[in-house]
């Protein structure tokens, strides 16, 4: 298995930016480990290079004529490989070699043709799309195995997608030459395809779960049969007489939601798994006693409150960057590989005994390197688990993971055992 060719930089000017990140992929090209024709990139920009994404672009595929498809988006932050870039000009790209057969680049103006069998998908999307929780579950719909990931775009300008198919443009694109706003767009991939996602929670339980037990679109009405305004108030120990204190407790509370299943028990637990999706609390309502959350609930729906904890969301990192090498490294290793494996961080060079060619990590905007402690300490939590792996990514306005759109999580993808 050959490894993905991957680079990053940052620059006040794109085109010193673009020649730093060639020149690394090259040098990776030029390497027996490593693809040296691959034909997907994966593209990630900060949003100060909003306005020049048509350039970056441009420029990339006249660098690079054997890479015929692309993909990816903006963001207030970009991931690459054990550092972040926030709040900078900076790129990040990964190629992907993968059989052409086996991937499918789409857009909301071309979308996936009936032709293609998809297995899952990475998504990248506009936060400002109407239906977009519609969409999500749409296109998850239209995966063999319903499983989608990847991220809503986030920017504090334009927002952008790349989404270049076959002979540099999507047919249908029409002038927008592979970048355009809006809508949804990404990669279908085939069974032939393999990969391993995981979700990690930022955020942790201060109270049971609760059942909906009443409710009016994305107003909570009742808890267990109690009125929800007043179960929010005891459970923060706090009352409206004192409307400050209060006020200042329910902004740093959030909700986080289970969907009613059959057998679903209302029990307390330390941590948010990934079937809980998590939403502010957006206004209270002391007529109808109500909590307005930032999504429709159905009744029947487990709530539990929560917050965003440090601690937690750096133990859940840890926990699933534990599970995906677990599930990939061999169970038998020889001397030299087990050696290998085990170096320390400045000598963890990739290894295709890890059998990841390449990953993907979309993280909310609300995390990074300060939510864990320090600038990039997120993503050196992931290159300690995994060692030296390509990867590249961004700081969503949202993440998507299965059919679900979430919030203050981070969502990590490898590829693994591909056969170009």
């Amino acid at each position: 298995m050959q490894l993905f060719p991957h680079g990053h930089a940052t620059h006040p000017d794109w085109r010193m930016a673009a020649g730093l990140v060639l020149a690394q992929l090259r040098a990776h090209m030029a390497l027996p480990d490593y693809a040296s024709a691959p034909t997907l990139g994966l593209l990630y920009i900060t949003d100060h290079y909003g306005a020049v994404a048509q350039d970056i672009l441009d420029h990339l595929s006249g660098e690079l004529p054997e890479v015929t498809d692309w993909s990816g988006t903006v963001g207030i932050g970009i991931c690459a490989n054990n550092v972040e870039y926030f709040d900078e000009p900076a790129l990040s790209v990964m190629l992907c070699d993968l059989p052409a057969d086996q991937y499918r680049v789409f857009s909301g103006v071309a979308p996936l043709g009936l032709g293609f069998e998809a297995h899952t998908a990475l998504v990248h999307a506009d936060a400002n799309t109407p239906d977009l929780t519609e969409l999500v579950a749409e296109m998850a719909a239209r995966t063999d195995t319903g499983y989608l990931f990847g991220g809503l775009a986030s920017s504090r300008s334009r927002s952008v997608q790349f989404a270049v198919g076959g002979n540099g443009n999507i047919k249908g694109h029409g002038a927008a030459r592979g970048v355009f706003s809006g809508g949804l767009s990404g990669v279908a991939f085939g069974p032939g395809v393999s990969l391993v996602s995981r979700v990690t929670q930022g955020c942790q339980p201060i109270t049971a779960n609760r059942v909906v037990t009443a409710s009016d679109a994305n107003l909570v009405l009742e808890l267990d049969g109690q009125p929800a305004l007043a179960v929010l108030l005891a459970d923060l120990g706090v009352d409206l007489e004192h409307p400050q204190e209060a006020l200042g407790r329910v902004r740093a509370t959030l909700v986080g939601l289970t969907r009613a299943t059959v057998g679903d028990a209302p029990v307390r637990t330390a941590h948010f798994g990934s079937d809980v999706v998590v939403r502010h609390i957006i206004g209270l309502d002391p007529t109808r006693k109500g909590v307005a959350i930032g999504d429709h609930v159905e009744v029947g729906t487990r709530l539990a409150f929560c917050q965003r904890n440090m601690a937690a969301a750096k133990a859940d990192l840890v926990r699933v960057c534990a599970e995906i090498r677990e599930e990939l490294e061999p169970e038998e290793l020889s001397m030299e590989l087990a050696t290998a494996l085990a170096a320390p961080e400045a000598e963890s060079a990739p290894h295709p005994a890890r059998r990841i060619a390449g990953a993907i990590y979309v993280s909310c905007t609300g995390r990074g390197g300060n939510h864990f402690g320090g600038p990039s300490a997120e993503l050196q939590i992931v290159r300690r688990a995994l060692g030296d792996v390509p990867l590249v990514g961004f700081f969503a306005a949202g993440e998507i993971a299965r059919q679900n759109l979430y919030g203050y999580t981070g969502v990590l993808t490898v590829f693994t055992d591909v056969t170009p």
